[in-house]
């Protein structure tokens, strides 16, 4: 049922989408007085006391954040500061919260998108619901000079400094209307208050392109110089589409395509059915499957390249928060 109303998010409305809509309206209601109250200072804010960049989204399933964040934090390193990532940890099993996620964390524990960011990143990861929290243990433990929070433009109790929306350039807001009706979590009037909207693929200004940096062999990490060319594509991501054209163009051949639900918790029975077919996954996928995967499961390695247009803006809201002074 859940996938059926993803699917009608992106189609002409039908009778799903009639059905749906007084629960939109009513999410789209309870969303703005929520807003409202921390607006009037109805509601308490917590204001860290370093900078805070949110990046997030108005609408729900993958759009790009993932890719965003790992070339954002090398881009604020370079300008020489030292930076911690919060994430709400989505899917994540934790002994306790605020949990610290590394390289070395299973991925049951950290959840598969702070587990990737750890890795690929090294810099301090702390997961939990209260973001406040999350925070403190931070900075308690770490010498940081600004957080990222993966996620939580929406979270209005914890002031932000700078905040980037990401958008999907092929799927953008869908049927425009507000969940369950449809994939938004606000309305795209919401992008006039944000700092940037950007755009993941298209032709924007403001946006950043993923490009390929090569396939890798789940199992450990290593370069797949040489693999098979012909599989099935498994993956558990907000749009799978553009994943799979993606290894199309890179000479793969699909003989099936498998998804699951974002941040679906993978098993090794999950893939008995393709038997010794090579798979080709995300690796956002892959950070959950190492334990079990074959030699002949690979991912396919994607960055985010920002346009030079993208980087100056961020790099002049930064003067502008006088959180980077430059050189």
């Amino acid at each position: 049922m859940a996938s059926k109303i993803e699917q009608s998010w992106y189609n002409r409305p039908s009778l799903l989408t009639l059905l749906l809509l007084p629960f939109g309206l009513l999410f789209g209601l309870l969303s703005n007085i929520r807003r409202l109250l921390y607006k009037l200072g109805l509601s308490q804010v917590y204001k860290a006391p370093v900078p805070v960049i949110i990046v997030g989204n108005i609408s729900v399933g993958g759009n790009g954040k993932t890719p965003f964040v790992l070339w954002l934090v090398p881009f604020l390193e370079a300008l020489g500061l030292k930076v911690g990532i919060i994430s709400r940890g989505y899917g994540a099993n934790p002994p306790s919260t605020p949990f610290l996620v590394t390289k070395d964390t299973s991925t049951e524990q950290g959840g598969d998108e702070p587990s990737l960011l750890a890795q690929r990143l090294g810099c301090p990861v702390m997961i939990g619901s209260n973001r406040q929290a999350s925070i403190e243990q931070l900075l308690r433990n770490h010498e940081i000079d600004i957080i990222v929070s993966d996620d939580g433009l929406q979270h209005y109790q914890l002031a932000r400094d700078i905040e980037f929306c990401i958008v999907d350039a092929e799927r953008k807001f869908g049927n425009g209307l507000w969940m369950p009706a449809g994939p938004l979590r606000e309305l795209p009037k919401r992008l006039n208050s944000v700092d940037l909207a950007i755009y993941n693929g298209g032709v924007s200004t403001y946006s950043y392109s993923l490009e390929a940096s090569g396939f890798f062999h789940v199992a450990d990490d290593t370069h797949a110089a040489e693999r098979q060319n012909k599989g099935v594509s498994v993956c558990a991501i907000g749009n799978p589409a553009r994943f799979e054209n993606t290894l199309r163009e890179k000479g793969v051949e699909l003989v099936g395509c498998q998804h699951f639900a974002d941040h679906h918790p993978y098993q090794a029975s999950d893939f008995t059915q393709f038997g010794e077919d090579a798979i080709f996954m995300t690796e956002k996928d892959a950070v959950k499957c190492r334990t079990f995967a074959k030699d002949n499961w690979y991912y396919l390695r994607v960055d985010a390249k920002p346009t030079q247009a993208l980087e100056q803006a961020v790099i002049e809201l930064l003067k502008k928060k006088e959180i980077y002074h430059g050189l």
